[in-house]
Order: C-alpha cells, then sequence, then structure tokens
C-alpha cells in the first residue's frame, strides 16, 4: 500500500464517520479476513428528489490506485444503470473522474458521490457513454424518464 494512499484514504473514512451525506452511503469494503480494505469502497447514491431517479439507491463501488489521490477512483454502478453516462459494464464516465479533464488531487470521496449523483438527473450529452440510453435521451426523452423511473423502482432504497 502506498503511505500517501492510504493517509488520503483513511482521512477520507475519518471524515465520512464525522459528517456523512444524509442518504448517502460510502464505506471501505472488507477483505476475506474481516479487515478493511480502503482501496474498495461500496457506496450507495440516492436518486434526488423531484427526478425520476428519486426512490432509488444506486450501488456504487470506487476502486482506489496506490498513486491515488493523483489518479481518480474508477467508479462502477454494480447493476450497471441505464444512462447516456454509463458504460454498459457499470463505468462511470464523468469529467471529474478523468485525471486528463477535471480530476485534481484534492477533490473527496463525498464531492465524487455528489458529482455522479448529480450526473444522473442531468447527462452529458456531449460525452455518451451507452448507446442505448443516449438514443432514447436525445430522441424520445418520455421513453428515457419512464425507464428512468422503472429502474428507481427496482432500486428501491
Amino acid at each position: 500500500m502506498s503511505g500517501i494512499a492510504e493517509s488520503r484514504l483513511s482521512e477520507e473514512r475519518r471524515a465520512w464517520r464525522r459528517e456523512p451525506l444524509f442518504g448517502f452511503l460510502a464505506r471501505p469494503a472488507k477483505n476475506s479476513d474481516g479487515t478493511l480494505n480502503l482501496y474498495i469502497w461500496e457506496c450507495g447514491i440516492p436518486g434526488q428528489a423531484n427526478t425520476a431517479w428519486e426512490g432509488g439507491l444506486y450501488k456504487l463501488r470506487m476502486i482506489f490506485k496506490d498513486d491515488y489521490p493523483t489518479s481518480p477512483p474508477k467508479c462502477r454502478f454494480d447493476p450497471p444503470l441505464f444512462h447516456p453516462n454509463v458504460y454498459p459494464s457499470g463505468t462511470v464516465c464523468l469529467s471529474l473522474l478523468d485525471e486528463d479533464k477535471d480530476w485534481r488531487p484534492v477533490i473527496t470521496v463525498k464531492q465524487i458521490l455528489l458529482g455522479i449523483q448529480e450526473l444522473l438527473n442531468s447527462p452529458n450529452i456531449r460525452d455518451p457513454a451507452q448507446a442505448e440510453a443516449f438514443t432514447i435521451y436525445t430522441k424520445n426523452i418520455n421513453e428515457y424518464t419512464k425507464r428512468v423511473r422503472a429502474q428507481a423502482r427496482n432500486m428501491a432504497a
């Protein structure tokens, strides 16, 4: 384990425990021996109120590398979401998580989760990752909203 990454992830965990975001989940995964794995976090992102995403709790896994916070974590929904900026694998396509775009080492786990929650209801159609969701979003917003609401019901908190 990298000393800088381990130290930063320990601080992120302490900060989360002191002041969690209401409705969100974020905690390191457990290894098979019961110890915490600071490099893999199990998270839950609630759908924002008054959106088609409302009522759902979307499970996300954050995977950090040894060079964190120099590089961003990989964030993946499990199960994958129907969304223009979520690859079929579940990986999130967001400039905040791209070290060549908007990633900065000062960005926190909380900020990442809030950014992803915002992305759910405000897709970036200039950077699509999922053809079907992108096409339906851009050509038939009513059908897209219907699919998102069904997904929210299936992933109710």
